[in-house]
């Protein structure tokens, strides 16, 4: 018993020591005032991966059209990154609130639906699309390289990108609409 506390006691000091050594190196620079100037400009962080506070891993994916879409850097809109399959239970249950999120703040928000296809099939993909009636920009994951890029382990994985580039939110499973919602309002204000 006072063997297996020990151990509990250890893990629980890694993984706590893990906690405090990731938010310590993802942390943001303050903002700075450009001498004589009014414009702000905010320091970015340098490293990329697949981490709240970091620069969203570069990838750039098709649609079924051909039409290219390029994550990562800075962009005109926030993006709403959705990596989903057709055979995954909770994307099935997703799909609705993601249509009516897309409906809601196209103008404001790129949302992006990345069928991670190495684990799926496009036919099974395309009527999935049909189904639930999205007409966001779907793209292709054929060889699930962004997938792994951003180290996914579960579908649905949504992530929030501001306009810099930056990783802002990452849900991993499905959240309530309400919680994306929520989110998405504090990125684009």
């Amino acid at each position: 018993m006072k063997k297996s506390a020990g151990v509990l006691i250890i893990g629980v000091l890694f993984i706590l020591f893990g906690v405090w050594q990731n938010l310590s190196q993802s942390s943001v620079s303050s903002t700075e005032m450009r001498q004589g100037s009014a414009e702000v400009e905010v320091a970015l962080p340098e490293e990329t991966g697949p981490q709240v506070g970091k620069l969203a891993p570069p990838f750039t994916l098709e649609t079924a059209e051909g039409t290219k879409y390029k994550v990562g850097g800075k962009q005109d809109k926030p993006i709403f990154l959705n990596f989903w399959a057709s055979w995954c239970t909770p994307c099935q249950a997703e799909a609705p609130d993601l249509v009516k999120l897309y409906a809601k703040y196209k103008d404001k928000l790129e949302l992006l639906s990345v069928n991670v296809t190495n684990d799926d099939t496009k036919e099974k993909a395309k009527e999935f699309v049909n189904q639930y009636g999205m007409v966001n920009p779907v793209l292709w994951d054929e060889k699930g390289e962004a997938f792994k890029l951003y180290n996914g382990i579960a579908f649905p994985t949504n992530i929030l990108i501001d306009k810099n580039g930056v990783i802002r939110e990452l849900f991993i499973g499905l959240r309530p609409p309400k919680d994306l919602e929520k989110a998405i309002d504090k990125l684009i204000d």
